[in-house]
């Protein structure tokens, strides 16, 4: 049996509700042959960026779906001027983020027709990104027909949570019969950066909260690598405010919208899922422009970011105490990583806990793994940029049997 190494082009398309973040990379050493991001789609002003051997490439131009944006990524990928691929037959696999895994996929797989109709069918509980997930694959499939398309399920880092957390106080017949628990989503990001965490404490038995924050928001608490509690339950709803989201809702407030203020169950999901959140709150959704007009004095910005400060900071009280102590937090994704004013909130008045910010270094920005906490703090506050791509090539590679 032959031990050599076999080179693969591995292309990671990472749909997201708003967004296609893609990498080509050559496995197994992680080069990173060209990454891209299609923003805003379906908003005024979609921007299309490609960054290829230092050189980058960007665009403003409508887009108005996620299949647009995919065909857009393909296309820049054999443009010849790119000098990435001749032709689609040189990517091996596309290995795909995929939300919501449900009980079905506990672990990465490749795509077959039954893979497939299993997705869709948890359409319903991811309606955001399963569908855009989904039309990733059925576009891939089309365009790069020699490659072995994967799915890397968001759920599957979350099946180490023991079931006292994962349960629900609710009849067992639902549990047993209907699979109602807690999943848990962002699993990708907080696999990766927690695992970064612990090779840069070189620290095997370790506690660490992951705190993810993007346009969709999550808090994970790890020990000794594995998750153990996690904000996001049956679906990606629950837990912190986020962009469009509500996070976490007296349940009560659903069945009055729906008996006493007459909406439906659809046009009560629409609400919670697209009009709430930072932007129910603001009128905005992209924290940019929420901080920017807080900086000018509006008063629904500053009380927005207020609110969401604080519910992370409820969440790291109680994930310090279900880990019974703390070696760090760490922040990650577009808004953990480059929010100096989140960062600020949430980090406020936690002395009592041991975590204390420097404020001349969280002001800073660096593309890079670093703390931020100040001399005397007890607890780590880290920035590590996180990487779902490279864990997702990571975790292709491994399941081609490499």
């Amino acid at each position: 049996m032959s031990n050599r190494t076999i080179l693969m082009k591995i292309l990671v398309i990472n749909s997201g509700s708003s967004s296609i973040k893609f990498q080509l990379i050559e496995m197994p050493e992680k080069k990173v042959l060209a990454s891209g991001m299609v923003e805003r789609i379906g908003l005024d002003q979609s921007k299309v960026q490609l960054h290829v051997n230092g050189n980058n490439f960007e665009q403003i131009r409508e887009i108005s779906n996620h299949e647009q944006g995919l065909e857009l990524v393909a296309k820049l990928l054999l443009e010849p001027s790119a000098g990435l691929l001749k032709n689609a037959d040189e990517i091996d696999a596309v290995g795909h983020r995929v939300v919501h895994g449900g009980s079905s996929f506990s672990q990465t797989v490749v795509i077959n027709e039954e893979v497939k109709v299993k997705i869709k069918e948890l359409f319903s509980l991811a309606p955001l990104h399963n569908p855009h997930n989904f039309k990733g694959i059925e576009v891939s499939e089309k365009i790069f027909k020699r490659a072995t398309q994967i799915a890397v399920f968001d759920t599957a880092f979350f099946q180490s949570i023991p079931e006292e957390a994962f349960r629900y106080a609710i009849p067992e017949k639902f549990y047993l019969e209907n699979q109602i628990r807690t999943y848990g989503f962002h699993g990708t990001s907080h696999k990766y950066v927690s695992q970064q965490a612990i090779e840069y404490l070189k620290k095997d038995q370790s506690k660490i909260i992951t705190v993810h924050l993007g346009n969709g928001c999550s808090i994970t608490a790890v020990k000794n690598g594995k998750s153990i509690e996690h904000s996001l339950g049956f679906g990606p709803m629950n837990g912190l405010v986020m962009g469009t989201r509500s996070g976490d809702i007296d349940q009560s407030v659903i069945f009055y919208m729906m008996d006493e203020l007459g909406y439906s169950s659809k046009e009560v999901m629409r609400i919670l899922q697209q009009e709430s959140g930072m932007f129910g709150l603001t009128g905005y959704s992209d924290l940019r422009e929420i901080e920017m007009k807080a900086e000018e004095g509006d008063q629904k910005c500053i009380l927005a970011l207020k609110i969401n400060a604080y519910r992370v900071k409820k969440y790291i009280g109680a994930y310090a105490a279900v880990l019974n102590g703390l070696d760090a937090v760490v922040f990650t994704a577009g808004i953990g990583e480059n929010s100096d004013v989140l960062r600020k909130l949430i980090c406020s008045d936690l002395d009592f806990m041991g975590i204390q910010l420097d404020l001349e270094k969280n002001g800073l920005r660096r593309k890079e793994t670093r703390e931020i906490q100040a001399i005397n703090s007890t607890v780590k506050v880290m920035i590590i940029p996180t990487n779902e791509e490279i864990e997702i090539a990571i975790q292709s590679y491994q399941l081609l049997g490499q």
